[in-house]
């Protein structure tokens, strides 16, 4: 099992969960964050820190497994990031929204570290 980041993080992108964790799991894009299923040691540490409650275990996800794929695809190919940068300005506007997937989700990588 492994930990991964869900629709809740789309636009809000707090990244509070990346400093925390042990292993530098954490991928960032434009938008949202993704973590390396291969890498996540399965301490859950991140999950708490959180604020929009988008971190959950492989388990929690869709029937499809769609997060995961999400999460395992972006992460190959996205800049590790391992220190917290400036979450959006406007990510109060977006907090409580669903199905921010088919809205608003970026490829584009982030920053990086």
């Amino acid at each position: 099992m492994s930990y991964i980041v869900m629709d809740p993080c789309i636009k809000c992108k707090f990244m509070d969960c990346v400093e925390v964790c042990p292993v530098d799991c954490f991928y960032e894009g434009e938008n949202f964050l993704a973590i390396n299923p291969d890498e996540c040691i399965d301490c859950g540490v991140c999950e708490p820190e959180c604020p929009v409650d988008a971190i959950k275990p492989d388990m929690e996800d869709d029937a499809d497994g769609k997060w995961l794929k999400l999460n395992a695809d972006y992460s190959k190919v996205w800049p590790n990031i391992t220190v917290k940068g400036t979450p959006p300005a406007d990510r109060a506007e977006f907090e409580t929204e669903t199905g921010k997937l088919e809205k608003y989700f970026s490829e584009k990588p982030g920053r990086g570290s």
